[in-house]
């Protein structure tokens, strides 16, 4: 049997078996009410109003205090002797490499398409909103992460769910905590090996085969896809290695040069076609308020802009803080501040980028996909960059590589994470995992398993609903470590001493497990 006979067998296998699960689940977890015309996926409406909320509950803070967070990014709050693995930068471009990927390149462009240009005024309007959101899921990150014997930390919604509710609830919440930390840690898992994962590299190999003469070319068939697959599982696994300061430092350099060459490659298209600029962004504010062709009008525009941010940005899923909980600091809100700068980098600039140079390259294939046509969202992005020069798509192709390889970086720390949470913090199991994973990006080349990613699409946005609940509860918590922060930046900017820090309740909890 052949490579590939044998692949399309499991993929066939895998379909016929969990298709049903996946769809019923799929059903449940993005079920849409009609809404003027259009369908509104409550999950949307749920992280929606949560950054409403906590916009409004912490007046506006990802505005008055965005000044602030860019200094504590760049280092000038930061206290000697201060717990964690990673700075602030570092801890900000590894979380940030887990959400910005293909939903950046393509996700927009299939938003521009169904919800026409005003979608992206209203994704930029739900990004604001998710700044608020990770703010405070980072900072009860901080808060209630467990920093290990060997100095290692770990954290996320698996540890603030637990002991947060515990500390406001008591027993009742203690139990509650430990069943939504299971949950949450399945959740993770299992979206990280397919969709962090093994749908990244699918999807990058993809465009890989796509500009590289297809099917025929140089690394079409089973062969350049195992060639591919075993590449980027070596790539994967000696980073992994290194735990939470070698992804650091891979994405510390990753993030900036893919978003840079991203960037810069839309400024290209943008600047070549700079007579254009006023009229799409005329047709960009025009089509939020009174657009054409779009199912439920307004509404459809709005709640497509919605849904593309709410999905590329991740504010309220309880990922993020995984990454972020790693910071070296003594006060959990100075990296709640640095958090909701990544909503602005991947909604409001990367996303807001790809929209404008569709709208205003208008390639041919974005028409056609706005008539109602079958047309992939890479493609749609890729024609537009050739209407500059043909060989801009070998640029989007190479941001496209450095997107997909740091996403899966980021989830894989995010999957060991939930693994030794469900299976404890031993060798075996740590290398059990990190091998399970690295194969993943193996099959990641050769299979789609697309109900399986569509499942884990499900699954993580399960995992927004019990997060979610638990920011609300532990929302007044956030407000006082963020007065705690502010007054140390009060006391810092006066030219105090305050290396040593005097509130030690602030510092996380030491154990040995």
């Amino acid at each position: 049997m052949s490579l590939d006979s044998f692949t399309d067998s499991v993929d066939e296998a895998v379909s016929g078996f969990f298709e049903p699960i996946a769809k019923w689940l799929g059903d449940v977890v993005f079920y849409s009410v009609p809404v003027n015309g259009t369908e509104l996926p409550l999950i949307v409406a749920w992280l929606v109003v949560a950054g409403l909320v906590f916009s409004t509950w912490f007046g506006l803070i990802q505005i008055r205090k965005f000044p602030l967070a860019l200094k504590v990014v760049r280092g000038k709050y930061d206290e000697k002797g201060s717990t964690g693995e990673v700075n602030h930068f570092q801890a900000l471009t590894a979380a940030v490499s887990g959400t910005v990927g293909l939903g950046n390149i393509a996700g927009v462009a299939v938003a521009v398409s169904i919800g026409g240009p005003g979608a992206t005024f209203w994704m930029i309007l739900c990004g604001l909103l998710g700044m608020a959101t990770k703010f405070v899921e980072v900072t009860l990150g901080v808060k209630y992460r467990e920093v290990h014997a060997d100095g290692t930390v770990s954290g996320g919604p698996m540890h603030y769910l637990p002991k947060g509710l515990a500390e406001r609830f008591g027993a009742r919440g203690k139990t509650l905590g430990k069943v939504l930390a299971v949950l949450a840690s399945t959740f993770v898992l299992f979206f990280g090996l397919f969709g962090g994962n093994l749908f990244q590299v699918n999807q990058s190999y993809a465009q890989l085969v796509s500009v590289t003469g297809g099917e025929d070319g140089l690394m079409g068939g089973s062969g350049g896809a195992l060639f591919f697959g075993v590449l980027v599982a070596a790539l994967v696994g000696i980073v992994l290695l290194g735990g939470i300061r070698s992804i650091a430092t891979v994405t510390g350099a990753l993030v900036p040069a893919m978003a840079g060459i991203y960037i810069v490659g839309c400024l290209v298209v943008i600047a070549v076609n700079a007579s254009a600029i006023p009229s799409a962004i005329s047709t960009i504010i025009e089509g939020a308020f009174n657009p054409q062709g779009v199912a439920g009008g307004v509404l459809g525009a709005l709640i497509i802009g919605f849904k593309r941010a709410a999905f590329s940005n991740e504010a309220g899923l309880g990922s993020a803080p995984i990454a972020h909980s790693a910071v070296k600091t003594k006060h959990p809100a100075s990296e709640g501040l640095v958090a909701l700068l990544e909503p602005f980098i991947d909604t409001v600039i990367i996303c807001t980028m790809t929209a404008l140079t569709i709208v205003i390259a208008n390639p041919a294939s974005w028409g056609e996909a706005r008539n109602g046509e079958s047309i992939g969202g890479v493609t749609i992005t890729s024609d537009a960059f050739a209407t500059v020069l043909p060989w801009f798509p070998y640029i989007l192709t190479i941001a496209v590589m450095l997107f997909a390889i740091s996403t899966v970086l980021t989830w894989g720390y995010y999957c060991m994470k939930a693994w030794t949470h469900l299976f404890g913090r031993s060798r075996t199991s740590e290398l059990a995992f990190k091998v399970m994973y690295t194969l993943f990006a193996v099959g990641g080349s050769l299979l789609t398993l697309q109900t399986l990613i569509d499942m884990a699409d499900a699954v993580l946005f399960m995992l927004a609903v019990i997060n979610i609940i638990g920011l609300y509860l532990l929302a007044p918590v956030v407000k006082r470590e963020l007065n705690t922060f502010l007054a140390f930046v009060k006391r810092r900017d006066a030219g105090l001493d305050t290396d040593t820090d005097e509130d030690e309740d602030q510092e996380p909890v030491k154990t040995t497990v």
